[in-house]
């Protein structure tokens, strides 16, 4: 095998961005590249290690042997090892063998910028350069509106590896067969977009892909990254959007992975209080390191640059925005001011949001944030973290506990949902039902309804009606839209057995045309985070466990006027005060039989009289079914046109006068 050779991909610009932490397109530098120096191929590998007092590059070419290709350190104190390696191409397995300063540390480790790892339980890097050749220009050139904060975000939340299995074999779908069967379902419910649970490399599938190891590659189990790439140009080309699931909030201590990486805290903060999560038992990145800043906002480049994704929801922001974060006193320190929030995260949050959208300004970042933290969703120049959206987890918790009551004791707890309304614009909230409330425990969002089945299946009904119609965007988790019965197993497939039997049946094909009601009125999504695009009619009528509210777009023909009972008694005439006076047309009811509802309770057109009530002059009288929810928009007026006579004969009559 052929020496190593000193080449570089580094520039002194390079250099000087890395170290200030300002290098987003690291990727394109680190790791292993296929290239050509001086008429030969090879391949050229990069690694930070500045604790490091050797590294070399150990693989199949070389029979794993340590010293035989030792990498060459810059001479700038970057604490980069570099060299080029005539021969190797792609497919080439490789790690590197770094002996530390540090006591004489040994460490075998996983390329941090790996584009391909083997298959878990294997750790080994390779080699892989694979060109692709997109073919979603369309959606390219369009998904600056489709990603728009006023344009209609419906999620499917998908975890790839129990989604669908191929039951017979054994095994999960590939890339290729979910961009067949998975996209084909997506477009066939109406969704806009998917969100997939991450697809980074990981070592641990009870993790559910939340411990990574391999932050720039696609996770083989499912197949190669360029086949990932065409699931998702698959979905663009369906006019759907994909949006990933990132981990920056901690990284697992698996010996291949980031800790200790060069025999000292690399990538981690040294200071276990600001380092180490004693709950997930993993390691914190250290966000005050501008080379680890680099390292992060490099990857969140990465999957929007060469894998095209539409967004990043970045997971456990609660958990990097806090020194107290599931810490008792004394196992944390506080800030400069005396304070427990992490400066130095909040400072990395910003910053990595700026260069998203400096960059990328037709996606959207989404924060898992669970606290109250302020101004997540806002800009930075105002003080903001600068995401785009934030998970609204005070209204998942409220309204679920709230559904979980019998109806009779809901005229109690009437503030569980109007509370929402108190702070529902205060961020640019997603309403999440997501796979963290159908696990450990807490059952399936249809597990959690009380009643018979009847009555389980139109709550089920009446939560997602609700949902839809409430500010926000909007996230459902995968078997949820037919009323999974059990809780989640990431092991195994969904039950899609269940699709053979009415109630699922009719739960799945509310969802479906929820999603075109939601798509195809603007008063949904015009105005979904604003106030101005929300109005009461009425919250107060616990009696009846009623509510009755207004959605708005920005052209009034568009208003919507929303009635759910939350009870399985029907509310028959009931008087119901409108904006103003008109005909009004019931364009949605989540009791019909479709639905596996009664189909007894459908409203015919509504003309206004101007009989005061809910402190407005005009009012209908209408029948809401029983745990249901009905929705009326106004009708055009149609005014006839009078009939002009044409100048000929108007003419003729003159000179006959």
């Amino acid at each position: 095998m052929a020496e190593i050779i000193n080449y570089s991909l580094f520039t002194d610009f390079d250099i000087n961005l890395f170290k200030s932490g300002k290098h987003y397109r690291l990727y394109e530098k680190f790791g292993s590249h296929i290239i050509t120096v001086d008429g030969v191929e090879g391949v050229y590998f990069s690694v930070w290690a500045p604790s490091a007092n050797t590294v070399s590059v150990v693989g199949d070419f070389n029979y794993w042997t340590e010293g035989e290709h030792k990498l060459s350190v810059r001479w700038d104190s970057s604490g980069i090892w570099e060299g080029f390696i005539p021969g190797l191409g792609k497919g080439t397995k490789y790690k590197y063998k770094i002996e530390s300063n540090h006591n004489g540390v040994k460490t075998e480790k996983a390329d941090p910028y790996a584009r391909r790892y083997e298959h878990n339980p294997k750790t080994a890097s390779i080699v892989w350069d694979e060109p692709y050749t997109w073919k979603d220009t369309n959606w390219m050139k369009k998904r600056k509106a489709n990603n728009a904060l006023d344009a209609p975000f419906s999620v499917y939340e998908v975890h790839l590896g129990s989604w669908k299995k191929k039951v017979e074999e054994n095994r999960f779908l590939s890339y290729v067969e979910m961009a067949d069967e998975l996209v084909s379902y997506v477009k066939d419910m109406n969704f806009t977009h998917v969100e997939l649970m991450p697809v980074m490399e990981f070592p641990y599938d009870p993790s559910w892909g939340y411990q990574v190891t391999g932050y720039f590659a696609p996770t083989s189990r499912f197949g190669y990254p360029e086949e990932f790439k065409l699931l998702v140009d698959k979905l663009h080309q369906n006019d759907i959007g994909i949006i990933l699931d990132w981990v920056p909030s901690h990284f697992p201590e698996d010996a291949h992975g980031l800790g200790f990486f060069d025999g000292s805290a690399l990538y981690e903060h040294p200071d276990p209080k600001k380092g180490y999560h004693k709950d997930w038992k993993s390691l914190i990145f250290n966000y005050g390191r501008n080379e680890v800043k680099s390292f992060l906002i490099s990857n969140a480049i990465f999957w929007l640059d060469q894998f095209h994704a539409d967004g990043l929801r970045v997971d456990a922001v609660a958990s990097m925005l806090f020194l107290d974060y599931s810490r008792e006193d004394g196992e944390w320190d506080p800030n400069m001011f005396g304070g427990r929030e992490n400066l130095e995260a909040m400072s990395f949050l910003r910053e990595m949001n700026e260069a998203v959208y400096a960059a990328f300004p037709d996606v959207q970042t989404i924060a898992e944030e669970s606290t109250a933290f302020p101004m997540v969703s806002k800009p930075t120049y105002l003080g903001g973290l600068g995401f785009g959206m934030k998970w609204m987890m005070g209204w998942m918790h409220d309204t679920l506990q709230y559904f979980a009551k019998e109806p009779i004791y809901r005229q109690y707890h009437q503030n569980d949902l109007t509370f929402s309304m108190t702070y529902a614009f205060t961020e640019n909230f997603m309403l999440p039902l997501s796979h963290d409330e159908v696990v450990y425990g807490k059952k399936s969002i249809l597990g959690r309804m009380p009643g018979d089945e009847w009555q389980r299946f139109a709550n089920l009904r009446l939560l997602y009606s609700y949902m839809f119609t409430h500010p926000g965007a909007n996230l459902l988790f995968q078997g949820a839209e037919f009323g999974q019965s059990e809780e989640w197993d990431f092991q195994n497939s969904i039950d899609w057995h269940l699709l053979q039997y009415a109630p699922h049946k009719g739960a799945q094909e509310l969802v479906k045309d929820l999603n075109i009601f939601y798509k195809s009125q603007p008063a949904l999504y015009q105005k979904q985070f604003s106030i101005d695009g929300f109005e009461w009619i009425d919250y107060g009528d616990s009696k009846n466990s009623v509510f009755t509210y207004i959605r708005k777009g920005h052209d009034e023909i568009d208003n919507l006027v929303i009635a759910c009972n939350m009870t399985p008694v029907p509310k028959e005439n009931y008087k119901l005060g409108v904006p103003k006076a008109g005909k009004l047309k019931e364009v949605f009811n989540s009791d019909l039989k479709k639905y596996f509802g009664s189909g007894q309770y459908s409203n015919k057109l509504k003309t206004t009289k101007k009989d005061p009530w809910h402190f407005r002059d005009q009012s209908i009288v209408i029948d809401i079914p029983p745990l249901g929810m009905v929705v009326f928009k106004y009708q055009n007026k149609i005014v006839s046109k009078p009939k002009v006579k044409s100048t000929k004969k108007r003419t003729t009559k003159s000179k006959t006068k």
